[in-house]
């Protein structure tokens, strides 16, 4: 049967024409046709991505955390985190907020390809900005324990209740 209805013969014309669909997958992905030639074979975003490894090994005399003090504010430190992103920057941005001695504390990505970020922290001279780190990543350390331990807790319960409920279907 060849016409309009049978979509194995239609043209594709669309900005997608480079790409074939599967079958085996779901309607919105497709994969690279092979034959379209050279859209599929240029290199991509993809190919300017770090290895994985590189995101959090420390290289050769790297160090995790250097503080600069910024000398045009008082009491004020800017801290550069390597290999590090912004699930920690937001983290300890927050909990030194949380201080009543800490007056500003932000945190920035240079770039999104490199995995480091600089935090901020000024704090109203009581505790040095390094000594409101040092405390407020001691604070994470609890709390982020304490999360983990009623997870786990809750998780047991809730298999021990689904085996009992497993337990009392299948037993009957």
């Amino acid at each position: 049967m060849s016409g309009p209805g049978n979509s194995s013969e239609q043209t594709h014309t669309s900005a997608y024409s480079h790409m074939v669909k599967d079958p085996n997958l779901s309607s919105n992905m497709r994969l690279p046709n092979p034959e379209a030639g050279s859209r599929a074979s240029r290199p991509g975003a993809e190919d300017n991505v770090p290895n994985r490894f590189e995101l959090f090994l420390l290289g050769d005399g790297e160090k995790k955390v250097t503080e600069e003090t910024d000398t045009r504010i008082p009491s004020t430190s800017v801290f550069t985190f390597n290999k590090e992103d912004h699930t920690l920057g937001n983290m300890l941005r927050a909990r030194l907020l949380q201080s009543p001695h800490v007056l500003f504390s932000g945190y920035k990505v240079p770039h999104p390809l490199f995995s480091s970020f600089i935090l901020r922290v000024q704090t109203d001279g009581t505790l040095t900005p390094r000594q409101a780190l040092v405390q407020a990543c001691k604070d994470l350390v609890t709390d982020l324990g304490l999360l983990s331990r009623e997870f786990t807790k809750e998780w047991e319960l809730r298999k021990m209740v689904g085996e009992s409920v497993d337990g009392g279907i299948n037993g009957v």
